[in-house]
């Protein structure tokens, strides 16, 4: 029996010019920090015995951490595509589109449809790769969109589609 598992399927390299900032400002953040964690590990390591060093091993693992975050974004920041421009037909829902559904209740719901990287659920972004975005995809005003999973079907009317936050 082995552990290893097949590579999950690759996110779409779509980001819009906001979210490529905040992953170039994380970018850097992270180097720093890594800098003072780099002291502390130093300092931590200079104090004697490792193996029962409760600081030394926390800040390892920091490093690590940090490290592994560095190299996802030195590699993902490069094969990014941003999209800083809206589509040609504003009426219909692409990449980058805020689009307000109605469920069969008659609650309303904002969506924005971002590149994977950029997710913010309190924002009410979703993933362009999400269930949701990829039934939305191209549909009209006034369009129906039904979504399954394994318990339910819920069905949404577009209420709204624009390009600029309100």
């Amino acid at each position: 029996m082995s552990r290893w598992k097949p590579p999950g399927p690759k996110s779409s390299p779509y980001i819009t010019p906001e979210g490529y900032q905040a992953l170039e400002s994380e970018l850097r953040e992270l180097w720093s920090k890594r800098k003072e964690v780099t002291l502390a590990l130093s300092a931590a390591a200079a104090e004697g015995d490792r193996s029962e060093n409760a600081e030394y091993i926390y800040r390892k693992k920091e490093l690590r951490g940090i490290d592994r975050r560095i190299h996802y974004l030195q590699k993902r920041l490069p094969d990014l595509n941003i999209v800083s421009l809206p589509p040609d037909d504003q009426d219909r829902i692409f990449f980058g589109a805020w689009v307000t559904l109605e469920n069969e209740v008659g609650e309303e719901v904002t969506y924005r449809i971002v590149g994977s990287d950029e997710l913010y659920p309190k924002k009410h972004y979703i993933s362009l790769d999400s269930p949701l975005a990829r039934a939305l995809l191209k549909k009209n005003f006034d369009d129906e969109v039904a979504i399954k999973n394994e318990l339910k079907e819920a069905r949404y009317t577009v209420v709204d589609i624009h390009y600029r936050k309100n």
